[in-house]
């Protein structure tokens, strides 16, 4: 291991940071070695990753020494942070800060930066179509990681920035389809009929830093935006029906109606979700399947995503 090049994963223990060590150790010839970052080592996640030949290391993204020491010795990193842990895109920058900081200090060689567009591009603030949150976002958790590229520049940080989207696994749970009060099984998103949706199975953001990371400096400064497929609500559903042998219809709830239900985040998601609708040519633009899948051949597309996972699907 220690003749490999040393790449720290932050977030190991998650979806993304895990689909990343996971794709390195499973690559017996792979010239990387994962170091996995964890708030918690004994962890049973921690300890599956070291099992499969990860490194263990403890940091704390407010702990910010314990970040740089993470990164000591290290070629790369893949770095993600998780809005969802806090709901706050001014904690969320603040990690993002750090992260910055001790990847500047160890002289990292290549990282690969899980982000997302900043929606203020296209959509200025004083546009009123949807609520500003939290004083100067139209989506936080997009805006503050879209926002938080420029650090990784400004610091000379060689990066590549992945922009992911919408996980095919939100099937699986937010977004599993549900039996209606008529009895026909209902995938319900506050998304508009006929607008193109891009999805992407979490394994594939593994697949695809892997793959930038072998493909070295020739990516570095570059922005690949991440998909597996593009597809309407009602193509999911149909999909969805086919893969589980029972017909699947799709319900749009409108944007200012979910923004009103007493859920947790209902306004964030609305507002994500809108976004995804009102710049569907844009947001599918940068994200081109046929050139992704030059970078990561095995891509899943959501029927190919489907095969592996219908028995997944649990409906009542």
């Amino acid at each position: 291991m220690s003749e490999k090049k040393i790449i720290a994963v932050t977030g190991a223990t998650g979806s993304q940071g895990g689909s990343v060590a996971r794709s390195i150790l499973a690559d017996r010839d792979s010239a990387f070695a994962v170091r996995a970052i964890t708030r918690n080592p004994a962890s049973p996640a921690a300890r599956e990753l070291a099992a499969l030949g990860a490194e263990l290391v403890r940091a704390d993204f407010h702990d910010e020494p314990t970040v740089h020491k993470a990164f000591e010795g290290a070629h790369g990193a893949f770095l993600v942070t998780d809005f969802w842990a806090h709901g706050s895109a001014a904690k969320e920058t603040e990690e993002i800060g750090v992260l910055v900081r001790a990847a500047e200090a160890a002289g990292l060689r290549h990282v690969i930066w899980s982000t997302l567009e900043d929606t203020r591009e296209l959509l200025p603030l004083d546009d009123q179509r949807m609520p500003v949150l939290q004083e100067k976002y139209n989506v936080p958790h997009f805006d503050a990681k879209g926002a938080g590229n420029k650090l990784f520049t400004e610091a000379g940080v060689p990066t590549t920035f992945l922009n992911t989207t919408f996980f095919f696994q939100g099937f699986l749970d937010a977004f599993l389809p549900k039996r209606a009060e008529d009895g026909v099984l209902t995938v319900t998103m506050p998304f508009e009929d006929g607008k193109l949706l891009s999805g992407v199975d979490v394994a594939d953001i593994g697949r695809t830093a892997h793959a930038l990371l072998k493909g070295g400096e020739r990516f570095v400064g570059r922005t690949v935006g991440l998909a597996g497929d593009h597809l309407t609500g009602a193509q999911y559903a149909e999909k969805l029906g086919a893969a589980i042998g029972e017909p699947v219809r799709f319900r749009s709830v409108p944007y200012d109606v979910f923004r009103s239900l007493d859920i947790p985040a209902a306004e964030e998601i609305a507002n994500m979700f809108q976004y995804y609708g009102d710049f569907d040519r844009e947001f599918t633009g940068t994200r081109d399947l046929d050139r992704l899948r030059e970078i990561n051949p095995e891509l899943r597309s959501f029927d190919a995503w489907l095969a592996e996972n219908a028995s997944k699907i649990q409906v009542a």
